[in-house]
């Protein structure tokens, strides 16, 4: 029987349907609680009838007998539900007799098993769940508040019979709801007892500590996405790797493999500007994982390149400054950093005139090969990278926020090839360009995707 909520009598898990006078008997038994009521009072509560002389209301006890037979059949169908035969329905709602000043009356008790009202299990459960440890807490208070489908014994809501019942069960689901955002913040999941606190507040909107646990779980929240912008996990079968957006430098992300972005003659050279800028992440890779130092990094680099045919040569008249050798476009080299990778992927095309110039198509290209090189030597680390092709090598058909969106296009069509690529894609974002970069295309394609498996499915 349900009663947390608009009262449900069900018999073998079918819903039974009974006459609205027939459903405030019940409820008004439900009420009491297990005691016994006698008819004079079921009268009075049930049917608004003041006490009569017993010569004269004959007829109104003969309509509480009514009410009662047709629970009764509820309770037990293919019976008549008489008090003299022996069925489910007389046991599970009992007639007995009390001695009062008037003389001996009629009274009938509801008799249910803690496992057949919703409100006694509702009891039990959190009853258990208040002295369980934390973990069994959070499960049995969930598995309880979802016993609860609105307020208890919604038809006779500020009923006299019906106020001490109610706010019993009120206050324990209170209680429940307060436990389980204690116990939610203890196992480190705000998230999940965000939903918990907010409902509290709306229900006690004057309840200042309720609206301070609020704000703590908020600010928590805020805090622990730190410089995050963007989180989405990859929405293919199987798959369990994240992408995610950051605010920060590339260089900070400690855990992961890095990509660095090359042109295809693999240039390191920074004197004067001419060749590499200083400001550049080449650049930055030296001095922060090489302390400043560039020959181990290009002797990494040739170690590496020496498995890649070269596609042409220039001259030194037809360029004078930095290498001269050039690599096809999507080359990747593997550079090994205490313990981690950098991978240093060809993008762009350095000109006789020093000028790195790169396309959609290039940059594509590229990528496709980063991945296939993360998915043999990224030893299953997080990778990190940064916005390619917004730089001084500029993808120029494509503005920053269709370059996010490229590259984790390209990491998805990846992780269709490549099941255990990398737990997660770190795009890092400098703070100073965030302004600049439109993330919406990002948030577009993760919404297109899930749409697209759905129409599948």
């Amino acid at each position: 029987m349900k009663v947390l909520g608009p009262v449900q009598l069900e018999v073998d898990g079918a819903p039974v349907r009974l006459t609205p006078l027939t459903v405030r008997l019940l409820v008004r038994l439900v009420a009491a609680g297990g005691e016994a009521v006698p008819v004079r009072q079921l009268r009075r509560d049930v049917w608004g009838l003041a006490d009569e002389p017993r010569h004269l209301d004959q007829r109104n006890r003969n309509e509480v007998q009514k009410r009662v037979l047709e629970l009764r059949r509820a309770l037990a169908p293919g019976t008549t539900g008489a008090p003299g035969q022996d069925s489910a329905g007389t046991q599970v709602l009992r007639t007995e007799q009390q001695v009062t000043v008037q003389g001996p009356e009629t009274a009938y008790r509801l008799v249910l098993r803690p496992e057949e009202l919703d409100s006694a299990r509702f009891t039990a459960i959190v009853n258990d769940a208040l002295l369980a440890p934390p973990a069994t807490a959070a499960h049995r208070l969930s598995e309880a508040l979802s016993l609860v489908r609105g307020r208890p014994l919604a038809e006779v809501n500020g009923e006299g019979f019906a106020v001490p019942f109610v706010r019993r069960l009120t206050a324990l689901q209170d209680a429940a709801r307060r436990e389980l955002v204690r116990v939610q913040t203890d196992l480190g999941r705000p998230e999940l007892a965000l939903p918990v606190a907010e409902l509290i507040t709306h229900e006690h909107p004057d309840d200042a500590e309720a609206a301070r646990v609020l704000d703590a779980l908020r600010a928590e929240l805020r805090a622990r996405h730190g410089a995050e912008l963007l989180r989405h996990r990859v929405p293919l079968p199987g798959q369990r790797a994240d992408v995610v957006l950051v605010r920060g430098d590339l260089f900070d992300q400690a855990d992961c493999n890095l990509v660095i972005g090359f042109s295809d003659t693999f240039d390191t050279e920074t004197a004067e500007d001419l060749v590499i800028s200083r400001e550049s992440l080449q650049s930055q890779l030296v001095d922060r994982l090489f302390a400043g130092k560039r020959r181990p990094l290009d002797d990494r680099l040739r170690a590496g390149l020496r498995a890649v045919k070269a596609v042409a040569t220039e001259t030194v008249r037809a360029k004078p400054l930095g290498r001269r050798v050039r690599y096809p476009v999507g080359t990747t080299v593997v550079v090994p950093v205490e313990g981690r990778r950098v991978f240093a992927t060809a993008y762009s095309r350095l000109g006789n005139d020093l000028v790195a110039r790169s396309n959609h198509a290039d940059l594509r290209l590229s990528l496709e090969s980063l991945w296939a090189s993360v998915a043999v030597n990224g030893l299953f680390k997080p990778v990190a990278v940064p916005l390619i092709g917004s730089g001084l090598a500029r993808v120029t058909d494509l503005d920053r926020g269709q370059l996010a969106a490229l590259i984790v296009d390209s990491f998805i069509e990846a992780c269709r090839r490549y099941p255990a690529l990398t737990p997660e894609l770190r795009i890092v974002i400098l703070p100073q360009e965030l302004a600049r970069t439109d993330l919406t295309p990002v948030e577009q394609r993760f919404e297109d995707l899930v749409l697209g498996l759905r129409a599948a499915d």
